[in-house]
């Protein structure tokens, strides 16, 4: 019997199997063993991954979904793998990409250099709502705006990597990484040894390390700050938290007095020193930005200012992971770095543009179209598998407001083998890779591979009822 019963096809690249139906090296391991393991034996072990993530609690809500709020992100036990001189590649780009994009921050929200030599257009940075002008000559500790960032790669048919997006807010997922690995290694304990497969398990000591040096104290007292357990990636600030020996605060919890931020305990006030913030920007604090916003600390912004506390990400950073700001990336490389991208962006049409908005609306049916600030798969038209009606639908948003959309050629996202039942097909995947960002570039050896889990779907987000898969790098 076959181990996968849809192999590669020109359509596609598949991760596992070559155009001829081969095995690729870097899986070869892999496909040995597996292959001595029966069907009855797989679907146990898949069973068993199930059942333990419920009982580690990880788990997410879905905002737009009225069958029940806590769902797991299901995860498959055939592994992506990924080999060393693959991942190289990935890591360089990602830092020369983040190095870039810092250095793009500093100079908006500064001199604006770039702007005024014209190589990013003004209006499209000065008329972002995510371009916060409070943080206008702002400089934050260290001069390090984005020190968290999960980018989203895709491997398109010819084999190589494409940046997708930058999340440079508050991106998440790596809490499914570090736990998905925890399982994983179970189901394949003396697999990893064999193979070389690089280890996760400290990115909470590094994210740690990375937080702590933002401050100037010897010891400084580090918060992960949530918006509380209704939001869709509590299990995920709560989890570090407690990995990194930190204080899992919300809002309520912190008091700032004299531009001092406090932590309220049964003890009394404790300073805090650094916060890693998993609220958005304008819900940091209702007295700054967002005065509806009970979910910040009214001062918490003064304080920043004052250099009183360090905030990771730094508020303002949204403006860069912007998805119009996004087709400027190679161009905002060059600028600073004068170097040439080592990860390609994928094609995008700025609708903002009259000559590209037409070649979209005459060409929607072949295009994904996406809203510049929409998330997790929404606002979101994939042409090629939607109705005419639909395409309509986007050709009259899009012309009411062309600034809010960009369009994308459809990219054939490569394949890695996945569990369906009782047999093994290939499915569409991504990668998020995630860095940090703080006394240098640590670009993590691992990732959160989401999985489309419809057969031909190319929607891996877990809002839209994708998947995810353990991601192995080799040494």
């Amino acid at each position: 019997m076959p181990l996968i019963e849809s192999r590669s096809s020109k359509a596609f690249f598949d991760e596992m199997y070559d155009e001829h139906g081969l095995c690729r090296p870097h899986y070869c391991k892999y496909e040995s063993l597996i292959k001595r393991v029966s069907r009855k034996k797989l679907n146990h072990l898949q069973f068993a991954a199930d059942k333990a993530q419920v009982g580690m609690g990880m788990t997410f809500n879905v905002y737009h979904d009225d069958q029940g709020v806590e769902k797991i992100l299901h995860l498959d036990i055939i592994p992506r793998i990924i080999p060393s001189q693959e991942w190289k590649i990935i890591e360089d780009g990602l830092k020369q990409r983040i190095k870039a994009l810092n250095l793009f921050l500093q100079d908006i929200y500064n001199e604006q250099n770039i702007l005024n030599d014209g190589v990013v257009p003004k209006d499209l940075i000065l008329g972002s709502k995510d371009y916060l002008e409070p943080c206008i000559g702002l400089t934050p500790p260290k001069g390090i705006w984005c020190h968290i960032t999960g980018t989203d790669l895709v491997k398109d048919k010819d084999g190589q990597y494409y940046v997708l997006e930058d999340n440079l807010r508050c991106p998440s997922g790596v809490s499914y990484m570090l736990e998905s690995r925890e399982i994983i290694k179970r189901a394949y304990p003396d697999l990893f040894n064999d193979l070389g497969v690089r280890p996760v398990s400290n990115y909470p000591i590094r994210l740690l390390n990375m937080l702590q040096f933002l401050s100037d104290k010897a010891k400084p007292k580090v918060g992960v700050l949530t918006p509380g357990v209704f939001n869709s990636a509590y299990f995920e600030h709560s989890y570090l938290a407690q990995q990194m020996g930190c204080e899992l605060v919300v809002g309520m919890d912190l008091i700032v007095e004299d531009n001092i931020v406090y932590m309220q305990t049964t003890y009394g006030k404790e300073q805090i020193d650094v916060l890693y913030r998993r609220l958005d920007d304008t819900f940091i604090d209702p007295m700054a930005f967002n005065p509806d916003s009970m979910l910040g600390v009214p001062g918490l912004f003064e304080a920043y200012k004052a250099g009183n506390i360090a905030l990771a990400n730094a508020p303002g950073t949204g403006v860069a992971d912007d998805k119009a700001v996004y087709a400027y990336v190679p161009e905002i490389i060059r600028y600073y770095l004068k170097e040439e991208p080592i990860l390609s962006n994928v094609p995008t049409y700025l609708c903002r543009k009259e000559d590209e908005r037409q070649y979209v609306l005459d060409n929607i049916h072949d295009l994904v179209v996406k809203e510049t600030n929409a998330a997790g798969g929404y606002g979101m038209l994939i042409g090629p598998k939607s109705t005419a009606e639909e395409h309509e639908k986007f050709r009259e948003l899009i012309k009411a407001n062309p600034s809010n959309y960009i369009a994308q050629p459809t990219l054939s996202l490569s394949t890695v083998p996945t569990i369906v039942g009782d047999s093994i097909e290939s499915r569409h995947v991504d990668l998020r890779p995630y860095v940090l960002y703080g006394e240098e570039i640590d670009v993590v050896p691992g990732a959160l591979t989401r999985v489309a889990l419809k057969k031909g779907s190319l929607v891996v987000n877990s809002s839209q009822g994708g998947g995810s898969k353990d991601t192995w790098v080799l040494y």
